[in-house]
């Protein structure tokens, strides 16, 4: 019996020099002593340094873990039926950790966080939210190479890239959107959202505060999504500062929606402790546990 084409196709992008580097250091991993010619890994964001600091405060807080006699008495609020949404204590520390995270420039509320296990998941569902088999995003260029699979795989989203050139230091310009959003009308295909890195991965460069709002300005003039993926969100900068597309949606009015991923794990940059969070700017987004196109994203807008 055959299998359904989401599972049986290429397009999970693993057929890439992205990849290839992946499973090289997976053969022939460097190592100092016992293989100094290896391959070492620079594709991924993990701080193995601090394993030694998390380990001792995980010995110091033990009612902390619901595994040790001191913790024991939460095992029955973890192990039982949860919100959706995620734990409510949670949800709260994570709003704000995000405020600090930014300045204390914005404030959020947990009522309008969605927890999850991963960035990765947050920005596949939203795509299966948002779009239909065949609809497009707009993605500003050079993108994460992972695009390619965490944003089209399962859904049939398709990913149009919006150029932008080495000469400008690779900022996005209205004149590129309108190009990418012309080239897709030409091509019959409905583009229903921009979605960005910021800071932006590959190039770990930040967007000016003019930047974020001429997205706004655009998202608002063709009535489509903005997503923004603000992963790296905690990482310290010295210059130039990091602006949350938060802050300008606090004085720049938004027609649509605007909806940001963040994920703890690439903040503390720890890849195995994940969450992520998905913060509506205008509306919460309610995610339900009901079948939608093969994917647990039912959403109703409050």
């Amino acid at each position: 019996m055959s299998l359904f084409n989401i599972a049986t196709n290429d397009m999970h992008g693993e057929k890439s020099a992205y990849f290839d580097g992946w499973k090289a250091y997976d053969r022939d991993p460097f190592h100092p002593k016992k293989n100094p010619i290896g391959v070492i890994q620079m594709g991924l964001a993990e701080n193995q340094l601090s394993f030694d600091l998390i380990k001792g405060w995980i010995i110091k807080n033990p009612e902390a873990s619901i595994c040790k006699p001191e913790g024991i008495s939460l095992f029955t609020d973890v192990a039982r039926f949860q919100d959706y949404h995620g734990l409510p204590q949670f949800r709260e520390a994570v709003a704000k950790f995000m405020g600090k995270t930014r300045g204390g420039q914005v404030k959020f509320d947990p009522d309008r966080i969605v927890m999850g296990g991963g960035t990765t998941g947050a920005n596949e569902m939203i795509m299966l939210c948002l779009a239909d088999p065949g609809e497009a995003f707009l993605v500003p260029s050079p993108y994460y190479p992972a695009f390619d699979r965490d944003l089209r795989w399962r859904t049939w989203v398709k990913i149009l890239p919006v150029e932008c050139k080495k000469s400008n230091n690779f900022h996005i310009t209205k004149q590129a959107l309108e190009d990418a959003y012309q080239k897709a009308e030409e091509q019959n295909i409905k583009v229903k959202g921009l979605i960005i890195t910021n800071p932006s991965n590959p190039l770990g460069t930040t967007m000016t505060r003019e930047t974020l709002k001429s997205l706004v300005s655009f998202i608002n003039e063709k009535n489509i999504h903005l997503v923004v993926d603000e992963i790296y969100a905690a990482t310290v900068f010295s210059s130039p500062p990091f602006v949350s597309v938060a802050e300008v949606m606090k004085k720049v009015k938004c027609n649509i929606f605007n909806h940001r991923t963040v994920g703890f794990h690439r903040s503390k940059r720890q890849s195995r402790f994940r969450h992520y969070d998905l913060c509506m700017g205008t509306k919460i987004l309610e995610f339900r546990q009901i079948r939608r196109d093969r994917k647990f994203s039912y959403f109703k807008y409050n």
